[in-house]
């Protein structure tokens, strides 16, 4: 089936890779390879091919850049879409309000926000996703959130149809939306920002850029913050006080700089990563009877 379905999306235009390294496309740098990945062209030929796999009892994987995902070492038995530059649209709907493909970085959208004088995304400079990524978690950043500036969201269902959700449909929360529930393919939004001084915007910018650099182990590949801020505390302020910071399974290690981001120090498999995050989780638990919750993603064969 995954034969049949790889096929269909060579002859309309896609990249279409077999056994992929899923490594190659997610920013732990680890993992094991996917049945087939599917890099599609265009928002036409994403619908197409969703379309043609749920036609077919299949429900792809859904990927952007793979920054808040870790694949387990026996990979993905199955079909991988990956949503990327091919489908990175961003222009202006009025003065204030844009519309973005969900392939579109947010670091793109961020500098294309900046040069419309338009303000309400600079928490997300820096962030290394794609637009369909951070409404799928609700990426937010230093007091700031993308609730805060959608109006609204287009999808595949998991009928291959499209669709669209309002603001009061979105059920955004701290890392969380309402396709966290459904599964739905997102394949763009539209965002409502504020007029602004283009210095001031810039400024704003630079500063969470900044903190970002001074505070993170960029240097290292990771999935970002590894776990969600229970509520009272913060993530990292917990495993630092369980003495973890540069604890070490295998290549993957707590961050030095930073105790709530797990890093690939050099050569670690998810299988590393894993056990690192399950003995985090029961250190902290033992010790400020805490529950951690993960922040990344994991998928794939057990």
């Amino acid at each position: 089936m995954y034969n049949k379905i790889a096929l269909f999306a060579e002859n309309i235009g896609a990249e279409v890779i077999k056994d992929a390294p899923m490594k190659k496309y997610t920013s732990f740098k680890c993992g094991g390879n996917a049945s087939v990945l599917i890099i599609p062209d265009s928002l036409e030929n994403l619908n197409k091919i969703t379309a043609f796999c749920y036609s077919n009892s299949v429900k792809p994987f859904i990927v952007g850049n793979g920054s808040n995902l870790l694949v387990t070492d026996n990979g993905i038995n199955g079909v991988v879409i990956k949503i990327g530059s091919q489908m990175s649209e961003i222009r202006l709907l009025d003065d204030t309000t844009i519309y973005c493909e969900a392939g579109a970085s947010l670091k793109s959208l961020c500098m294309f926000a900046l040069e419309k004088c338009l303000s309400g995304l600079e928490f997300a400079y820096g962030i290394p996703g794609t637009l369909g990524g951070a409404v799928y978690m609700n990426a937010g950043a230093y007091g700031g959130e993308m609730k805060d500036v959608l109006y609204s969201v287009n999808h595949i269902d998991d009928n291959g149809n499209t669709g669209t959700l309002s603001m009061d449909e979105l059920d955004l929360g701290y890392r969380h939306s309402a396709y966290t529930n459904n599964g739905f393919t997102i394949t763009s939004a539209v965002l409502k920002l504020q007029k602004a001084d283009k210095k001031d915007i810039k400024e704003a910018m630079d500063d969470k850029l900044g903190r970002r650099k001074d505070k993170q182990p960029l240097e290292y590949p990771s999935a970002g913050s590894t776990f969600k801020r229970p509520e009272g505390y913060f993530a990292g302020a917990l495993i630092e006080d369980c003495g973890l910071k540069g604890y070490t399974v295998g290549g993957a290690q707590v961050s030095e700089k930073h105790a709530g981001f797990v890093i690939n120090k050099g050569g670690a498999t998810s299988t590393d990563v894993i056990n690192l995050i399950k003995d985090v989780q029961r250190i902290v638990y033992d010790k400020h009877k805490v529950i951690l919750e993960t922040e990344v993603k994991i998928i794939g064969e057990e």
